[in-house]
């Protein structure tokens, strides 16, 4: 590949969003827009990449610079326009000589493939410009590519500008550009702002270019969505559906089996292992990771979560955890941050964990909130118990020792440690620690008021039943 800088156009504040977030900050299959557009830049293996920022400035560069670390920053003035902001873009890379390739932040779906095929037609053609184009079924709004009886390029005309015979044609300018730099560099140099608008724009960089002999090509991109721009949010969504179909295909493709894929999401830094199962309503988000074997779903969400092989995990929601191979989780579990599932552990249904860590073959079954608390090896926590770990200031840990049983309806009042082996009775509130192989139980004597029912509650269905259990007695 020729020498090759790219320039992000990300400066605009994207009004028809309607929101307050910057339209490149919005995401897209768990990376903000411009993520997506950032990492194909990478791929090309440019000598620099430059993002042009403006509106809310300091959020988006740190934005940037946390997804790509080692791009140029570039600051648009007060003159607006597509071409000011590419003219400010070269500022930041003085005195390159190559091939400038422009890309808009908002445009996700270009593909490194597509760029490639483009700079390599620059290049063997020794244009000035290539521009890449598609045709569209609904070209409306979009300028249109006029091109001579041999195919050649004659000029973009805006739907504005458009005799009727240009407005019928389907092909129309995607807004990614390969520029020899000098060409650029001179071009732009000789746009001004006299325009309804008051703007500077790279369009008319291409008029520069042809007025002064330079060569000019368009290239019809195969894939349109290579230059689908998201404006609104109705065009996100568009975005949003097309890329997950295309992740779910490429997994299926690996030997993943997604039941549904019209009810499945999968973003675009999930791993997913061979013969991985995802069952309908299954949301897979961020840098989630699922083991061979594995059965996901149905209802399911995981953020940042590993799942091991042959896990099962049903009807979950999951952020930040680790699920350990063969164990099982759901259904309606609940694992909040820093859960860890040891290898065929258990979480059951209707349990809560936070910040809680269970040893190989460890279960919590049902009904139950376990937070702050490491649970040992072999160990069976009973129905509805509860992990007592706030004090109103502090969080404190509950220690489970390994091949503990404790009984249903505990309460666990940390800090406290129940040892290896041991055992706890129904109702109990552990309060102390339990030496290993200790029974703990908390009694309080059981009475019977005989006669309490009919005496405070005469003629109840209650009492009534009671008179009656009483006479069949006799």
């Amino acid at each position: 590949m020729p020498s090759i800088a790219v320039i992000v156009l990300a400066a605009g504040a994207g009004t028809r969003m309607k929101s307050r977030t910057p339209k490149p900050l919005h995401p897209l299959a768990g990376r903000p827009l411009i993520a997506h557009v950032l990492s194909t830049a990478g791929e090309l293996h440019p000598e620099a990449i430059v993002a042009v920022v403006r509106h809310e400035r300091d959020r988006m560069a740190e934005a940037v610079l946390e997804h790509a670390p080692h791009v140029r920053i570039a600051d648009q003035d007060e003159i607006p326009g597509t071409g000011r902001a590419v003219e400010q873009g070269l500022d930041a890379i003085a005195g390159f000589e190559g091939h400038v390739v422009v890309l808009s932040g908002d445009v996700p779906l270009i593909d490194a493939g597509t760029l490639r095929t483009l700079i390599e037609r620059h290049e063997s053609h020794g244009n000035q410009l290539t521009l890449l184009s598609a045709h569209l079924g609904d070209p409306t709004g979009l300028g249109r590519i006029v091109r001579d009886g041999s195919g050649a390029f004659v000029r973009i005309v805006e739907q504005k500008d458009a005799s009727d015979d240009e407005r019928a044609i389907d092909e129309v300018n995607g807004g990614i550009y390969v520029f020899d730099a000098a060409a650029l560099r001179a071009a732009l140099a000789t746009i001004g702002t006299d325009n309804a608008q008051g703007e500077k724009y790279l369009t008319d960089a291409a008029l520069r270019i042809q007025a002064s002999g330079g060569r000019i090509d368009a290239v019809a991109a195969t894939d349109p969505w290579a230059i689908h721009g998201i404006n609104d949010r109705i065009q996100l969504a568009e975005a949003a559906h097309e890329l997950n179909a295309r992740i779910i295909r490429r997994w299926q493709a690996a030997g993943v089996t997604v039941v549904d894929p019209a009810s499945t999401w999968i973003d675009v830094d999930v791993s997913l292992g061979e013969d991985v199962t995802i069952l309908p309503g299954s949301q897979l988000h961020g840098a989630t990771s699922v083991a061979a074997g594995a059965t996901i779903g149905p209802d399911t969400t995981l953020v940042d979560t590993e799942v091991g092989e042959d896990a099962v995990v049903k009807r979950t929601d999951a952020t930040l955890s680790v699920i350990g191979a063969r164990a099982t989780t759901g259904p309606w579990a609940y694992l909040r941050p820093n859960t860890i599932v040891g290898e065929g552990g258990k979480i059951g249904t209707f349990v809560e964990t936070k910040n809680a860590q269970l040893g190989a073959g460890s279960k919590v079954p049902h009904l139950s909130y376990i937070g702050d608390t490491t649970v040992g090896e072999g160990s069976n926590i009973g129905a509805g118990t509860i992990t007592a770990n706030y004090d109103g200031v502090a969080k404190h840990r509950t220690t489970v020792g390994s091949h503990v049983r404790t009984g249903s309806h505990n309460v666990f009042v940390a800090p406290v440690e129940i040892g290896d082996g041991a055992y706890t009775g129904a109702g109990t509130v552990v309060r102390k620690h339990v030496e290993p192989g200790a029974l703990a139980i908390t009694v309080a004597p059981q009475r019977n008021r005989t006669g309490w029912v009919e005496a405070n509650r005469p003629g109840t269905a209650a009492a009534k039943a009671a008179a009656a259990a009483e006479e069949q007695a006799e």
